[in-house]
């Protein structure tokens, strides 16, 4: 008898052991949950993944043990019970195998997204004012970054594509390549709330909003429908190297994030929309009321910023997208736990992606320090609320005028404009009176509408006394440049 023979049964005995012992599927996390995350503070916490269909699954953190066992479809989470903030914490979860994740923080956890004035690193293609010194200074240990890679989807997907392998402390060596909005903003939270802030960062650059929006909720909108019930006929789920269509970031970049617990949003976007400003009115809260129905979390703080000021001034009055899209952005705050960091007077007439992210990160981390952690302070600009037609003078009333309003670089009030009932604007003089503004024009009799900074890149210089800048407005309604554009 051959050896080969005698070995037969033996070796087929050990390949079919084998094959036994490798059936059994590790414990697998998704990319968030892993080493140096933080946890969101003071809610219930999802811990989850993938095992074997049946599969005991324990997880051990701080003096808790939580166990659980894999669904049907090998699915598992686990909720831990609020957590007050601290750390560092070690985490230990236990399979057929165990994967230990160490150097976790609990705190205070942001998400940010956008387009590419969200995505602006450091530097990069960003190179932001002063990144050298910015870099060389960014040792924060208890801040801790989390940045998507780009991914589209036509269905929701459940894991994500990250930077680095996940989490990073913040370093001079991790935070090159990161959001400088998410960063500045996480700095302004953490040095003035001592507490861990973690930001996961999920954005693209000249994206629209109506890609980051569920199929569900954006198909309800007549120009998007179409799109979406193509996805959703598809036999296999397709990853288009276009991202701007209707939902598929959502799919790929928020819809894999929906188990973290969180504290809220900053959002940077609207450039990509502001050819179709009028229907941003209706696609940009519709994504907010979306992201909050899909996340359970309720009505979550969302904070956005309004499009700074771009490309050439203009010697006249004219009409201009970017003023209508700022103005779909201003109506944006009818929404609950929403606010508003205005960029209007820290842009670049040359560049699309102005270099000044730390006044924007700064401004948005008011509104959180404000009304998120209960902090005294003015964090929004003056806003317009009502006028008073008198003769040939219209006086406007402001809220959000925090230590009254002030004229700033200049001798004059400048960016207002009036018109009569021709609809055709004129320059306008226009005088501070408390938290008042008295407006007129030697060229219109009978005023009836105020316009203020409506401009791609207006140059009016009215403030509060707390340094914020008044949001560009309107008092028509007359219709818009991209009034019914789709």
């Amino acid at each position: 008898m051959q050896l080969t023979t005698l070995l037969k049964p033996l070796l087929t005995g050990v390949l079919s052991c084998t094959l036994i012992l490798n059936s059994f599927a590790d414990v697998r996390l998704p990319a968030l949950v892993g080493s140096n995350m933080v946890l969101q503070r003071n809610k219930p916490l999802n811990i989850w993944g993938w095992a074997d269909k049946g599969e005991k699954v324990t997880v051990s953190f701080r003096n808790g043990v939580y166990r659980t066992v894999a669904a049907a479809d090998g699915k598992w989470k686990v909720q831990l019970p609020a957590q007050q903030a601290g750390g560092p914490y070690a985490m230990t979860i236990t399979g057929h195998n165990t994967i230990k994740l160490d150097n976790i923080l609990v705190g205070e956890v942001w998400i940010a997204s956008g387009q590419s004035n969200m995505e602006m690193p450091l530097k990069g293609w960003g190179k932001i004012l002063n990144h050298e010194q910015e870099i060389a200074v960014a040792n924060y240990p208890e801040i801790r970054l989390f940045q998507l890679k780009h991914t589209t989807s036509t269905a929701p997907l459940e894991d994500v594509n990250p930077w680095d392998g996940g989490w990073q402390a913040c370093t001079p060596q991790s935070i090159p390549e990161f959001s400088s909005v998410g960063y500045f903003f996480a700095r302004e939270v953490y040095t003035h709330e001592h507490i861990p802030v973690g930001v996961i960062h999920t954005s693209w650059g000249g994206t629209v909003a109506e890609a980051w929006t569920s199929g569900e909720s954006i198909k309800k909108i007549p120009a998007f429908a179409d799109t979406v019930k193509a996805f959703e006929n598809l036999p296999t789920p397709l990853a288009p190297s276009n991202p701007n269509k209707a939902t598929l970031l959502y799919n790929a970049m928020i819809h894999p994030l929906l188990p973290y617990a969180f504290r809220g949003v900053i959002w940077y976007q609207g450039e990509g929309n502001a050819e179709r400003a009028y229907q941003y009115r209706e696609v940009f809260p519709t994504m907010i009321k979306d992201w909050r129905k899909q996340w359970h979390n309720g009505d979550f703080p969302f904070y956005f910023v309004q499009l700074a000021n771009f490309k050439d001034k203009q010697a006249q009055p004219v009409e201009s997208d970017w003023a209508e899209l700022r103005e779909a952005q201003l109506m944006t705050l009818s929404l609950p736990n929403t606010g508003m960091a205005t960029a209007v007077d820290i842009g670049d007439a040359k560049d699309i992606h102005p270099k000044n992210k730390q006044e924007v990160g700064r401004r948005l981390s008011l509104i959180a320090r404000a009304k998120v952690y209960g902090e005294k302070i003015p964090y929004s600009g003056p806003i317009y609320q009502s006028k008073l037609v008198a003769g040939n003078k219209i006086t406007l009333t402001f809220k959000n005028a925090d230590n009254g309003l002030v004229m700033k670089n200049g001798a004059t009030l400048k960016g207002f404009e009036v018109a009569g009932a021709d609809k055709k604007f004129h320059w306008a003089q226009a005088t501070i009176s408390g938290n008042r503004v008295i407006v007129s024009s030697s060229e219109v009799e009978k005023p009836v509408a105020v316009r203020y900074s409506w401009a791609d890149n207006p140059d009016g210089n009215l403030y509060s006394g707390a340094g914020l800048p008044a949001s560009p407005f309107r008092t028509d309604n007359f219709q818009g440049v991209t009034y019914g554009k789709k």
